[in-house]
């Protein structure tokens, strides 16, 4: 059964955070945005996300992933597209796994953001185990979108802290496409002059490597992965190719961080997506027909 009227349609499946604007509540209004029918599969419920917050509540829903994979597969629903994002524990990885056996099709794309670390540090909810468990989930993947530490941790490999040469950038992405058996790898957070920030994308079948940078704004702001990852998957599942849906992805991103740091925003609020979502679509079609 495909999308409602024949909309393409993706599966998100993140983690709910009810205040902070990451994961679930950044990737269901962005991918819709995009004209796309965007359906959920929460891992747990927040009532904030982890950053820089103290006393958050924290609902585990481990045992709801089975049951729902299981609904939906007696629903005969086709997906265009799985996307995941923060999975908590070794169980959801492997219950994702399975979803993705059940319920993915020939032509479904595969997109994996392996969230665990940043800034050479695995996150500290996980353990040393955790990245090996993360391979096997990139391993059946279309694309992966990992920052520099995460794609250190996934190869088992010393994090080297920036700037990174285009040489080397090129060589990680290869890397997690040789050693993971993955087609494409997107890797965020690339930086080769300090005024300019972005990403990088490799395909391995052609070997071809591109990089868009935008203009830095000098601050961090939580869940500004999920918008990147979230816009990627929707320019890709509207036909861009993984240089152009990463364009639009940097271009939409920094432009929400700007708007945020325009703004005085606090950065544990998450970033002013929002006001670019009406020009989404139209961002995501001229990188397509480019």
């Amino acid at each position: 059964m495909s999308g409602s009227k024949g909309m393409k349609r993706v599966l998100a499946v993140h983690d709910v955070s009810c205040f902070g604007k990451c994961s679930l509540t950044v990737a269901l209004p962005i991918i819709s945005a995009a004209g796309i029918e965007t359906t959920v599969l929460p891992t747990a419920v927040l009532s904030t996300h982890t950053g820089g917050f103290e006393g958050f509540t924290y609902r585990d829903l481990t045992a709801d992933i089975a049951p729902i994979a299981l609904h939906w597969q007696t629903l005969d629903l086709h997906f265009d597209a799985i996307y995941t994002g923060f999975l908590g524990s070794l169980e959801q990885i492997d219950l994702v796994i399975e979803l993705i056996s059940r319920l993915a099709s020939e032509d479904t794309l595969v997109i994996v953001d392996p969230v665990m670390a940043d800034h050479g540090e695995l996150y500290g909810i996980f353990g040393a185990d955790f990245p090996q468990a993360m391979a096997r989930l990139a391993a059946v993947a279309d694309v992966i979108i990992p920052n520099a530490t995460e794609a250190a941790l996934l190869l088992g490999r010393p994090w080297t802290p920036p700037p990174y040469t285009e040489a080397q950038v090129r060589e990680l992405c290869a890397a997690l496409c040789a050693e993971l058996a993955v087609p494409a790898a997107v890797l965020t957070g690339v930086s080769f002059e300090a005024a300019r920030l972005g990403a990088a994308s490799f395909e391995a079948a052609s070997q071809t490597f591109c990089c868009a940078q935008e203009e830095i704004v000098p601050e961090m702001y939580h869940g500004t992965g999920d918008v990147f990852g979230s816009v990627l998957v929707a320019a890709l599942v509207k036909g861009a190719t993984l240089a152009r849906a990463c364009e639009a992805a940097v271009r939409f991103t920094v432009a929400s961080i700007r708007r945020s740091y325009e703004a005085g925003t606090d950065n544990r609020y998450g970033v002013d997506f929002e006001s670019g979502l009406a020009g989404l679509d139209a961002l995501i079609e001229s990188v397509c027909t480019r």
